[in-house]
């Protein structure tokens, strides 16, 4: 039996999680994850859904403000654990933790690419054909301890962020059972730290796009939908919309045809097809909803 101490928070670490309970030759000894937080307009106060898988399963859940508190180590050392795992936690692991058992992190990149808060998104934005799930081992730096073995998929080149983050959450399940139940044979390889990159948590600020150009703006559009999504300064949001040409030249935001479903829009390079968007302060709606208001035609422009 390996004995493990799970640490992780979001829907990417509840299905792990799920996954190593699910197994006859692993026992979770316990769960950390983040504490409990308010969500919506009425602050309701809400579990990570790791807490909930947890609890289902009938492990002890613990939910400290860091893992520097002395309790937290006693905690940890008292379970005696083979391995500790980590997926999305939220916090880095003081080394006084590291020291308790090796511990194993599952990062959704291709390492030592990405190593940050993003790094599905990251791989969108770039337009990246491939991505996968590195196991490492962790240190007290951010995501560059030593490699213990590398998932890979293709990328589609329409995958939107959630069904990639769904097809990496059971890439990552996978590996996680892999190496757990294969650890003493597998040699760990260092980073190359020179060929690292690094990519940070994103903000509501970052989903503003121009008319500059179009593959930038589809993949912002696969990155970035449903949160922060896509808009321009004036607040009208893209809500679907699909990569035209990734060729041409034209006027930043110029219609350039206008059909009873959808908008075809200009970029500096390339253009958009552009089916379903939110004017500010209004509900979603299809392009032929917002002509009823607009009447715009072709010749005009979005900006």
């Amino acid at each position: 039996m390996i004995n493990i101490v799970y640490m992780g928070t979001p829907d990417y670490a509840s299905t792990i999680l799920q996954r190593l309970v699910q197994d006859d030759e692993i026992n979770v000894l316990s769960v950390y994850t983040q504490p409990d937080k308010p969500v919506g307009r009425k602050k309701v106060l809400t579990a990570p859904i790791t807490k909930r898988v947890a609890l289902e399963n009938d492990i002890v859940v613990h939910q400290p403000l860091n893992l520097r508190a002395p309790e937290t180590e006693h905690e940890i050392k008292s379970l005696n654990p083979d391995y500790i795992v980590v997926a999305a936690y939220g916090q880095i692991l003081p080394k006084n933790i590291l020291d308790i058992a090796p511990c194993i992190n599952l990062h959704a990149s291709i390492l030592p690419q990405y190593r940050g808060a993003s790094p599905i998104q990251q791989s969108l934005l770039n337009g990246d054909k491939q991505t996968g799930v590195t196991a490492m081992l962790m240190d007290v730096g951010l995501d560059t301890g030593d490699i213990l073995k590398i998932s890979t998929m293709d990328i589609p080149e329409k995958m939107m962020v959630e069904e990639l983050f769904e097809a990496l959450t059971h890439i990552a399940a996978d590996l996680t059972l892999d190496v757990l139940k294969n650890f003493k044979t597998i040699t760990p390889i260092k980073q190359v730290d020179e060929e690292s990159t690094h990519c940070k948590k994103i903000s509501k600020e970052d989903g503003l796009i121009d008319f500059k150009n179009a593959l930038d703006i589809f993949n912002k559009y696969r990155a970035f939908t449903p949160w922060p999504g896509i808009y321009l300064e004036s607040g009208l949001k893209f809500k679907e919309i699909s990569l035209q040409s990734a060729q041409g030249h034209y006027k930043a935001g110029e219609i350039l045809i206008v059909t009873k479903n959808s908008f075809i829009v200009g970029c500096k390079k390339g253009s958009l097809r552009v089916d379903r968007l939110q004017p500010p302060s209004k509900k979603e709606m299809d392009v032929a909803s917002y002509q009823n208001g607009k009447r715009l035609k072709r010749g005009d422009t979005l900006v």
